[in-house]
């Protein structure tokens, strides 16, 4: 049952509602309202051979991924995993956050501008009214200028927890690496024959 859970967990899923961060997906003013996605009631277990990787969040746009858990888990292999989940799920929350900033910045942004001119949001054709790639370059600049900041603490903290991460997976390399030179040579010292 797990596995198919798991399975339709994994090729169909979708999260929270879907907010409407182009209108390029739909130009109709009619298409307004927010579809609702249906939420995956049953997110997979770990497992003990393998990762899940869930469909594209429509808010964060990142696939969330469920980290497998080994049956012989060490310590440090523990750490791991719950630093590499934990950074995944705080990834999860900064895009979130990001895009539907961005995304009531911008609709707020183009309202503002066809009022300027006088202009509705629908046309009489009942097609949404859009702004020229020179208009909206103005807001790509503007938004990107008032969250620089924002955006230099993110790539300081993705950098710092991508580094811990990169030494974590290091050091269990290099555990490895002895637990097997360890192994072998204990194997070769009890199977030496004696004269």
């Amino acid at each position: 049952m797990a596995n198919k859970a798991a399975a339709t967990w994994r090729s169909v899923g979708g999260f929270l509602r879907l907010h409407r961060m182009s209108g390029a997906s739909s130009r109709l003013c009619s298409s307004e309202k927010q579809k609702t996605i249906k939420m995956s009631a049953s997110r997979p277990e770990p497992s003990s051979t393998h990762d899940w990787i869930g469909p594209p969040n429509p808010l964060s746009n990142l696939r969330p991924i469920v980290y497998r858990v080994s049956e012989n888990e060490s310590d440090l292999e523990k750490q791991l995993r719950k630093l590499r989940q934990e950074t995944e799920d705080w990834n999860h929350v900064f895009w979130t956050r990001q895009n539907v900033s961005f995304s009531k910045e911008k609709e707020a942004f183009i309202i503002s501008q066809l009022n300027a001119k006088g202009l509705t949001l629908c046309g009489e054709d009942g097609r949404r009214r859009s702004l020229s790639s020179e208009e909206m370059a103005v807001f790509y600049k503007s938004f990107l200028d008032k969250n620089r900041m924002r955006h230099a603490d993110y790539n300081r903290e993705w950098y710092r927890r991508n580094f811990t991460i990169t030494l974590l997976m290091a050091r269990i390399a290099l555990n490895d690496f002895w637990r097997t030179v360890t192994e072998r040579h204990r194997k070769k010292k009890n199977s030496t024959p004696t004269i």
